[in-house]
């Protein structure tokens, strides 16, 4: 006996009723919206065309590695010139987008013809970007190729590690960042993260030669300063410590709360570095450890003497 042809079948859902329900909770999501400034309509920038231009812009950085691999030297400066005019074009279109939704979230008017000039200064400042990030970017691959016994050569680095993977959606997302396209910024950052499972927020600012190593887990806050030549490990944070809360009870906005790790600072895997604290130049940060004070050049912080006081270094920015 088959029990299936036992079981009855539903025939009410209750829908006019639920769809009522979530009527009402739109309405009053909206409503708390509006008061508040906190959104501003439907037509926003689109992940997965995103998804499309950065492939497109990372082929025109890098043609011989991550452009079609039937691609020959002498057919380069055709393929970056067609891959980067239809990157572009599509990129044009979603900073129309955010910046239309950024001027309804605000509740101001301006003509589209300012908000078509605004889009066209920053696709241009972006383009003429490029061959900048492209030579950063090199620095990046050559830190990951010099500080890693496993690599077997810079095509492994820039095919196969995540790291880098991770660094090149934020060289360009926080150029976009610097624009205004902060929202553009932040989708490049997140597709790099779910990809990678590396979190760089865009506006943080990292210097050249930085280098993460296998990556997992890697979060880096949104005012984190990274200086040169710095390499960090899996799983580490540089997170902020506390958050400022208004008089209203809303979280305030862009505080400097992250770390700033001077130039050659090597940090190893697990470690979280809370708070605007410096790490000084040349500095060694041991696994697992927590720290949430400035520590001095050329210190080596551990598990062991992370708990005994250090000399607090004070940087006025």
């Amino acid at each position: 006996m088959n029990t299936r042809e036992n079981i009855p079948l539903p025939t009410d859902w209750s829908l006019e009723q639920i769809v009522a329900e979530l009527r009402e909770v739109r309405r009053l999501w909206r409503e708390s919206c509006a008061r508040n400034h906190e959104c501003g309509g439907r037509e926003l920038p689109a992940p997965e065309q995103i998804r499309d231009i950065v492939d497109g812009v990372r082929g025109a950085l890098f043609p011989m590695r991550l452009g079609p691999p039937d691609l020959r030297q002498e057919s380069e400066d055709f393929f970056v010139a067609h891959t980067l005019d239809t990157a572009l074009h599509a990129l044009h279109q979603q900073v129309l987008l955010e910046l239309h939704y950024t001027v309804r979230q605000l509740g101001k008017e301006e003509p589209d013809s300012g908000i078509e000039a605004k889009a066209v200064h920053v696709v241009r400042s972006f383009a003429a970007a490029l061959p900048g990030v492209r030579a950063l970017l090199d620095t990046d691959v050559r830190a990951a190729y010099n500080g890693d016994p496993a690599a077997h050569s810079v095509d492994e680095i820039l095919l196969c590690y995540p790291g880098t993977q991770a660094v090149i959606h934020h060289r360009l997302a926080h150029v976009l960042h610097g624009l205004g396209a902060s929202m553009i910024a932040r989708i490049i950052a997140e597709l790099a993260h779910s990809e990678t499972g590396i979190d760089i927020h865009p506006g943080a600012s990292i210097g050249s030669g930085f280098f993460i190593d296998h990556g997992t887990g890697v979060v880096i806050g949104e005012t984190a300063v990274i200086g040169e030549r710095v390499r960090i490990y899996q799983a580490v944070t540089l997170g902020a410590k506390r958050f400022n809360v208004g008089e209203d009870g809303v979280l305030e906005k862009g505080a400097l709360r992250h770390p700033i790790l001077e130039d050659d600072v090597v940090v190893y895997a697990g470690a979280t570095i809370l708070g605007r604290i410096t790490i000084g130049r040349g500095s060694s940060i041991g696994g697992n450890v927590w720290l949430t004070r400035s520590v001095p050049p050329g210190s080596v912080i551990t598990q062991a003497n992370s708990q005994h006081e250090l000399p607090k270094v004070e940087v006025t920015l």
